[in-house]
């Protein structure tokens, strides 16, 4: 009998989700042969539907997993906030450790006892970075009046306040059609993102904050897990941890490519001081300070730095 994977994103096939994906794919097939089938839908956004569609098909069983923002999920696993405070890490090391560790599975149980899904994992979204079409921002007294598209979640939303611009809480698709337009004047992504959703071509300037770190879940749809054979669980959760590895050193060598490449084209980067990085820290204090408060203390305890 042929396993049949579904498996869903929302990023351009160059991308290093993707790339990500097609390993897994790849892998699975060469070990598995014809008992999985393995299927594929790259990019939700270009079907016309909105990235969180990606959750609710993994939970309906069209599809058996997929990858998905950490960030969104925070609503339904209050414990996932953590990854939300900002500044929380100073390296992808330390972040990938965390992950990886006890952090992460503190993650993973409490996503598992809350949604139903099985999590398998977590990808690498990256540190965070601020764009805009107006102005170089060095301080957060630069970011005033800004109106800035974030993904749904209090904290973010608490932090751009704090820096006195003007959050605009809306998902992907509907954020990228209100910063092509203009009608926000900034955003805050990891310059892989900000590429794959053109952002690139409507802002010119871009700070390096670092000041929230992205993961991307990997979450499964549990019927299906536990209807497969033992063998077969053991391969995709293989394939999974070596894709992870692979996501991870494609998307900080996409990094480092990508700033290059935007230099050139004419982006005008700002990069942070100690000090100046300092100042959006200080700016974000109450911030952090409420989610420390908010938040299970244990879940700081595990992070590693």
């Amino acid at each position: 009998m042929t396993e049949t994977i579904r498996i869903g994103g929302y990023a351009p096939a160059d991308s290093t989700h993707s790339l990500a994906l097609a390993r897994l794919r790849d892998r699975l097939i060469a070990r598995l042969g014809d008992q999985v089938s393995v299927e594929i839908l790259w990019n939700i956004l270009d079907e016309g539907r909105p990235a969180p569609d990606l959750l609710e098909m993994v939970e309906a069983g069209e599809l058996t997993f997929c990858y998905f923002s950490t960030s969104y999920l925070g609503q339904r696993v209050p414990e996932l906030n953590v990854l939300e405070v900002p500044f929380l890490f100073d390296s992808l090391q330390a972040a990938h450790r965390s992950l990886d560790g006890a952090l992460g599975q503190a993650l993973t149980a409490a996503t598992e006892r809350q949604t139903g899904l099985t999590a398998l994992g977590y990808w690498d979204n990256g540190f965070r970075h601020f764009t805009n079409r107006l102005r170089p921002v060095t301080r957060p007294a630069d970011c005033a009046g800004m109106t800035v598209r974030l993904q749904p979640n209090r904290y973010h939303e608490a932090m751009i306040e704090s820096w006195g611009a003007i959050p605009v809480p809306v998902e992907l698709k509907a954020g990228i059609a209100k910063i092509a337009s203009g009608e926000v004047d900034a955003q805050e992504n990891p310059l892989a993102n900000m590429v794959a959703y053109g952002v690139d071509q409507v802002h010119r300037y871009a700070t390096m904050t670092g000041h929230l770190y992205g993961a991307r879940g990997l979450y499964a749809n549990p019927d299906q897990v536990a209807a497969w054979p033992a063998h077969i669980v053991a391969e995709v959760r293989e394939a999974v941890g070596d894709a992870i590895t692979f996501q991870r050193a494609a998307a900080a060598d996409k990094e480092l490519e990508l700033r290059t490449r935007l230099e050139g084209e004419g982006l005008q980067f700002t990069d942070l001081s100690s000090q100046e990085r300092d100042a959006f820290r200080q700016a974000s204090a109450e911030v952090i300070a409420a989610a420390h408060g908010e938040l299970d203390p244990e879940l700081f305890s595990h992070l590693e730095q």
